[in-house]
């Protein structure tokens, strides 16, 4: 049921987390996906974070000839206009902010919860960051792109429109176009948000430079 906490793999990196990076992952994963990066970030001991990996439901994927797999949404065509399912993504945004109240209900203010994702998650992300009514320490979106960017002028919440949003997009990527990407920074930097942009040269994935980004990135925004 949707009203259901989504099942997720957690790591602390140290006793009595103070912050908490909810981190969701691309179509077909699941929660595994992402488990490795938490040591390769290298994080400081005196930084605790709670990283919660969560397994996107099972539904069938147009795209994929209608095949059943972990998917935050159904993704109905190749391009990005008629992209993304608008009713699953919405689905999966009400499912992110179940597990930011669980955050929260723990003891971890929203100003120190980071939304992250790859890819299908990255879009997730993103368009549910944007919309949390509460600031958000910030969103990492990583080789995706912006959903029903026509819109985010009216649905984005205040609170978020000055929260810092991690970038980065393989420049040889052939499933989620570079230059997709690159059109979602462009837009939402005009919106005024404060992008940090970082490109590789990758196809779909992600490379140690990009890990080690994100780990500066994080150390400065859940800095105490």
């Amino acid at each position: 049921m949707e009203s259901e906490l989504l099942p997720c793999i957690e790591i602390e990196t140290a006793p009595d987390p103070s912050a908490s990076v909810i981190w969701l992952h691309g179509l077909g994963a699941d929660g595994n996906d992402f488990v490795p990066i938490v040591p390769e970030l290298r994080l400081p001991a005196s930084l605790s974070i709670r990283f919660v990996f969560p397994h996107a439901p099972v539904r069938p994927v147009t795209i994929n000839n209608g095949f059943r797999m972990r998917a935050w949404y159904d993704i109905l065509a190749a391009d990005l206009n008629s992209r993304a399912d608008m009713r699953g993504v919405q689905q999966s945004q009400r499912q992110l902010e179940a597990l930011i109240a669980r955050e929260t209900q723990r003891g971890t203010a929203s100003s120190r919860i980071v939304a992250a994702g790859f890819s299908q998650g990255g879009a997730i992300a993103l368009y549910a960051g944007l919309r949390h009514p509460e600031r958000l320490a910030g969103i990492i979106a990583l080789s995706t792109y912006l959903v029903a960017p026509d819109r985010l002028e009216t649905e984005a919440e205040d609170a978020n429109r000055g929260a810092p949003i991690f970038m980065g997009h393989g420049t040889a990527d052939p499933i989620v176009r570079f230059e997709w990407g690159n059109a979602s920074r462009e837009l939402l930097a005009s919106a005024g948000y404060q992008i940090e942009w970082h490109t590789y040269r990758m196809e779909h994935s992600v490379c140690m430079e990009e890990i080690n980004a994100v780990s500066a990135w994080l150390q400065r925004v859940l800095v105490e």
